[in-house]
């Protein structure tokens, strides 16, 4: 007998279930017809909805969110991401088993009743009255199928799942109408095949494919009979039946699944028994998701690819846009990073700063002509442990870096090549002297900059006296020599050469209008840095860095990329006349032990005020590349160091970015084409009759100038001149 309340009469909850037994019974779920509306029922608790017909007819069928996979430029794997791990397959690539156990367990009548099961539903509303609440249910695969569909649509979010799950009359009755039409619509095929693509099966495997790779590093369609009615086991409670942390549970539930399917013929009850006798072996896949397990230092350019993701309009309007079609997955994404380039990067890093150094480095190599980022690394690992990180130290901070680093003296030829490209000669003079006041005033885009005399700058020893020219102050990153040359030339050709050469502050702000930002005063990333110089490289051009190749969505669609924009940022002949500077450096300048062999190369050295930061950057016609190392935090100074097991007095940009560089350099063009740099004739004032200092100059040896980057190779013994920059004026 059913429950009575004090005082006679049967609970709201209890009338509810009668009538909706009396509505099944009488067909009009099955017909789709009106329900009287929830207040009659007394369904006015949260969740109820109004009435049947107030229900949208049709059902939201989102898109499955599945894996994604990044690949490289040769198709390899760099790491599979996805917010749930699912790879969608067609019913025929399921194995027969998985489809006969997942129906007798869990809704043996599937391909007798509609949309919904009328006994099932008599016997639920039965026990459900007995109790006087919602104890028992009754839902057909297909209206599991709805719940998962709207689970789907709820996403991450907890009271969107909650309310999708919530036990209520309104939600079964929502489920109902939906259900009639998704069986109407669909077919019994179709909906067994997205149930068992849409359904949790534990260890965070969402679909049958996932749940065969996560238990048994095998295909579904190859599942054996045994393992089909485990993962069927599994669906009810994905906790409970747990055959990594529940086995014994997992065994029972399995063996109940093979009896289910015995007593309804789609085994022999030998099959069953036989395969009831036989323990679970499992294959356990862990899951791989993120960019964490990239190979070869590559999590850090696989979590660029996803921040290139969500903040390019080409894969959505909104942010919220974007992010949602990421979690969605589902696609192939074919990146430009190269595995040859990459390793390459990767293995010079590691040679040469350690892990748990104080210091760090990173390193970014891009493609002239093209903008594609060929490699990126970092000597921290990416990840949350010791000594790891997820801050990508290669780019700005809007895509995932920090503020960026002071990149010293590897500015000046952004100087020099907007003075060349004013008419300036690169056989041009300048005193030079060791110490001077930054003259005033100078001008700028919107006036004018006004110094003090205490506003001075000084170069790196007091024998780097001038006069000098272009090609020489630039071998030995004379710091005097480029003040002079912006403060004759103004301030703004400089910031408009910058902007065309994409050479930006890593924290987005704009270009600072000083004297001092020829000495490289004001943070950037390597990444900027690198495509700056690859306009040297490419007779002018500067060409955006892009990561994305292509995108394929999970129907094989392609998707629209974005592209690189390239424009002309210098004349040729001033690329050329830089080609020719940057060579002189490497050749016979502070960046010696940075040079290629066999290729030609070109290249700066730079260390930041107070050598918080050391770089090189360089290139060849068919690569260009930065490398930084110091401090992320911009905390420890590089005196007194050791680095990658070697000690320093000091750190220069000669002396640990440049052997990186070289290194990282060699190992990704080997193989490959080495053209020529085009270069011009530049000629070389002879300074030593005029200063009769040639004596001293003969103690110059190569491997060694003056400008504080280029300390390796031997050369002049210098004292130890203390780093005093008046006014936080950069470095060399």
């Amino acid at each position: 007998m059913p429950k009575k309340r004090d005082g006679g009469g049967l609970s709201k909850t209890q009338q509810a279930a009668k009538f909706l037994g009396v509505s099944v019974l009488a067909g009009a779920v099955l017909a789709g017809l009106a329900l009287p509306a929830a207040g009659a029922l007394g369904l006015t608790a949260k969740g109820s909805v109004e009435g049947f017909d107030d229900i949208p007819a049709n059902l939201k069928t989102p898109p499955l969110s599945q894996r994604s996979t990044i690949l490289d430029a040769k198709g390899g794997e760099i790491a599979k991401v996805y917010s749930r791990d699912r790879t969608v397959v067609d019913l025929k690539d399921m194995s027969p088993y998985i489809r006969q156990a997942i129906v007798a367990i869990e809704d043996a009548r599937f391909y007798q009743h509609g949309a919904v099961d009328m006994k099932g539903i008599l016997r639920a509303v039965n026990k459900n009255a007995q109790s006087g609440g919602v104890s028992q249910g009754a839902s057909t695969l297909t209206q599991q199928y709805v719940k998962n569909v709207f689970i789907e649509e709820a996403g991450d979010n907890a009271d969107k799942v909650a309310q999708a799950t919530q036990q209520t009359i309104g939600r079964k009755i929502k489920e109902l109408k939906y259900a009639i039409q998704v069986e109407k619509e669909l077919g019994k095929r179709k909906i067994l095949q997205n149930y068992l693509n849409i359904t949790f099966f534990g260890q965070q495997a969402y679909g049958i494919e996932a749940a065969a790779q996560r238990y048994f590093s095998k295909h579904a369609k190859d599942l054996s009979l045994e393992e089909s009615a485990l993962l069927a086991g599994i669906v009810q409670s994905p906790s409970r039946y747990d055959p990594v942390s529940a086995p014994q549970e997992a065994t029972r539930r399995r063996n109940t699944v093979l009896q289910r399917m015995a007593d309804l013929k789609n085994i022999t009850q030998a099959q069953a028994d036989a395969a009831a006798k036989k323990p679970i072996k499992l294959a356990v896949s862990r899951p791989k998701n993120g960019c964490i397990t990239a190979t070869d230092g590559a999590g850090f350019f696989c979590d660029y690819i996803r921040k290139v993701f969500l903040t390019d309009k080409a894969f959505g309007k909104t942010r919220k846009d974007r992010l949602k079609r990421w979690d969605r997955g589902g696609m192939t994404i074919r990146t430009t990073l190269d595995p040859q380039t990459q390793k390459a990067i990767q293995a010079s890093i590691s040679d040469h700063v350690y892990e748990d150094d104080p210091v760090a480095t990173a390193a970014t190599i891009v493609e002239p002509g093209t903008g594609k980022i060929l490699g990126m690394g970092q000597s921290r690992p990416y990840g949350f442990g010791e000594n790891q990180t997820v801050l990508n130290l290669s780019v700005d901070d809007n895509m995932g870096g920090g503020a960026g680093y002071q990149p010293g003296s590897t500015f000046k030829p952004v100087i020099a090549a907007a003075a060349l490209e004013q008419g300036t000669s690169p056989e041009q003079e300048y005193s030079s002297p060791y110490r001077m006041p930054y003259p005033s005033p100078v001008q700028t885009c919107e006036g004018q900059w006004q110094g003090s005399p205490s506003d001075t700058t000084q170069n790196e020893n007091k024998r780097e006296v001038g006069p000098y020219g272009m090609k020489e102050a630039t071998a030995k990153s004379v710091n005097t020599y480029f003040v002079q040359l912006i403060s004759d030339m103004g301030i703004c050709p400089a910031v408009k050469m910058a902007q065309k050469m994409g050479i930006e502050r890593a924290d987005g702000k704009p270009l600072q209008q000083v004297p001092s930002m020829t000495l490289g005063v004001q943070e950037m990333s390597p990444l900027t840095m690198a495509s700056g110089y690859a306009a040297f490289a490419n007779g002018g051009e500067y060409c955006s860095p892009v990561a994305i190749e292509s995108i394929t969505d999970a129907r094989g669609r392609a998707l629209e990329v974005p592209r690189t924009s390239c424009r002309s940022a210098m004349s040729k002949k001033t690329a050329d006349t830089i080609n020719t500077l940057l060579k002189g450096v490497v050749e016979d300048g502070t960046g010696k032990e940075a040079g290629l062999r066999g290729r030609d190369s070109a290249g700066k050295t730079g260390t930041s005020d107070s050598r918080y930061a050391a770089w090189f950057v360089g290139y060849t016609p068919n690569a260009a590349g930065a490398v930084w190392v110091g401090d992320p935090q911009h905390k420890r100074k590089m005196y007194n160091i050791t680095i990658g097991g070697v000690p320093h007095e000091k750190v220069y940009g000669a002396d640990t970015p440049g052997p990186i560089w070289r290194d990282a350099m060699t190992g990704a063009l080997a193989g490959r084409p080495a053209p020529s740099l085009p270069t011009v004739p530049i000629g070389n004032p002879d300074r030593d009759k005029d200063r009769g200092d040639d004596k001293g100059r003969d103690k110059h040896k190569p491997g060694r100038g003056h400008g504080g980057d280029d300390k390796p190779g031997g050369g002049w013994d210098l004292p130890d001149w203390p780093d005093i920059l008046g006014g936080g004026n950069g470095g060399w």
